[in-house]
């Protein structure tokens, strides 16, 4: 392949403007497409006009949530890992970690699966299941553990795929689960009658396709992973190096989950309509939210390359460019979608009640999502310039914080406090994450930075 169009050159030589539409745009439009994924469920759940049955998939997102973050543990560790890899010309060591992560990830994912299937009943009640809710909770949370190990690989190899700069082959990815997801879910939801456990094995199986498709371009296409497959052991310090980064990314996730269960639980007692109304408003809300990610997640290979090879002008003039994208997409698609607000929620129900506080629920989680694009553009540069300390505290903060903050808000406001809570946390934690910044920006100046080098046997 020409270096001018090899995936690497976009990492170490294209012009800012340039790498970044490469790396950044497949992943802008993958990540918007995914949720339109994510929206497909509750669209044909929401046909059946059953209340319960959306605020039992509502109430089961925590699931497929802790099944993206074991996946990422290996996923965004191993990616970026070997990402720094790659800008120091290690590609036989990329690939050993490259075998490590795709091993690892099964295994996780299936000891993950069978435990959670023994205790199925406790976690459909902790999602906040009420009498009306719990059968459908089960059956829909049931489904996913039993093939939660495909979820676990998918998004680790999908992790692999964009550690070499292959965003398009990413995104392709993304398209084939949501092609299966767009066949899969009329059929098993409507057509045999599955409802929420239709919902689930929908989704298990569209990951599943995308799952092979990533196999296949790392074995065959890869520019510096072919035959990882072969690898398997790796050793502790590079694990290590592994899990520094992939177990905030763990940790991230574990406290989104306690955020979303203790809003799920104080949303039920306002009503399943309460509970609905957050699930459609969270689902509408990940379209600007999701297009910044796609921004910021394209960019950590390129972040990690010129971090690991000491190029920290151009890691500091792709990050620039980066932010100011971030804040012109969150402009532009919130008010969009602010302007839109009422006949958007229309879409998903025509119940009154879930449509008065759905809009309410709306404004508010827009506001967050001004800035939660620089909080994640923060994250994503610590995880790709491996600064373990500063993610770890990013990742656990953000979740802590909630916690009191939702309990403090709802004493003294009721609902309107749970519903602010979540918009008054993000807020807060994109400030720590410019102080963090900051401080990581003076660092960058001395040629000792802990992380800017790895060792190699």
């Amino acid at each position: 392949m020409s270096k001018k169009f090899s995936d690497q050159y976009y990492l170490e030589e294209a012009p800012i403007k340039k790498a970044i539409a490469h790396l950044s745009i497949p992943m802008m439009i993958a990540m918007s497409v995914g949720t339109i994924y994510n929206v497909i469920n509750a669209y044909f759940i929401g046909l059946l006009h059953n209340t319960s049955m959306l605020s039992a998939i509502t109430l089961g997102l925590p699931i497929f949530t802790v099944l993206m973050a074991i996946g990422n543990v290996f996923g965004v560790g191993g990616g970026t890992f070997i990402t720094r890899l790659i800008g120091q010309k290690d590609s036989e060591k990329a690939r050993r970690v490259a075998g490590y992560t795709f091993y690892g990830s099964i295994i996780a994912g299936i000891l993950i699966s069978l435990l959670a299937m023994l205790f199925v009943n406790p976690i459909s009640q902790l999602l906040g299941a009420d009498a009306a809710t719990f059968a459908y909770t089960k059956a829909y949370t049931m489904t996913l553990f039993a093939g939660g190990f495909i979820v676990v690989l998918n998004f680790a190899l999908e992790q692999l795929v964009r550690s070499g700069g292959a965003s398009k082959e990413s995104m392709y990815g993304i398209f084939i689960s949501t092609g299966l997801s767009l066949i899969l879910d009329p059929l098993l939801i409507l057509g045999l009658g599955w409802h929420v456990a239709g919902a689930a094995l929908a989704m298990i199986l569209a990951q599943l396709g995308s799952a092979i498709y990533y196999l296949y371009f790392l074995e065959k296409r890869s520019e510096h992973l072919q035959g990882f497959l072969k690898h398997i052991k790796i050793s502790i310090k590079d694990q290590l190096e592994v899990y520094k980064i992939g177990i905030s990314e763990l940790l991230q996730s574990a406290f989104l989950i306690v955020s979303t269960l203790l809003l799920n639980n104080f949303a039920i007692h306002y009503g399943d309509n309460v509970v609905a109304g957050f699930g459609i408003a969270l689902r509408i809300v990940q379209i600007p939210e999701f297009l910044a990610m796609g921004l910021f997640f394209g960019l950590i290979p390129f972040f990690a390359f010129n971090f690991a090879s000491k190029n920290y002008a151009r890691f500091k003039a792709g990050l620039s460019q980066a932010a100011w994208y971030i804040g012109g997409i969150a402009i532009l698609f919130v008010g969009i979608v602010y302007l839109f607000r009422t006949p958007i929620i229309h879409l998903f129900s025509s119940d009154p009640s879930v449509l008065t506080v759905g809009t309410y629920i709306l404004v508010a989680m827009l506001i967050s999502a001004l800035f939660n694009g620089f909080t994640g553009l923060f994250i994503g540069v610590f995880q790709a310039a491996g600064q373990g300390t500063a993610t770890m505290v990013m990742s656990i903060t953000q979740g802590v914080l909630y916690i009191p903050m939702i309990l403090i808000l709802h004493v003294i406001f009721g609902l309107h406090g749970v519903i602010w809570s979540m918009t008054v946390t993000e807020i807060i934690t994109a400030v720590m994450g410019l102080l963090f910044f900051l401080a990581f920006q003076r660092k960058i100046k001395t040629p000792d930075l802990s992380g800017a080098k790895i060792s190699t046997p």
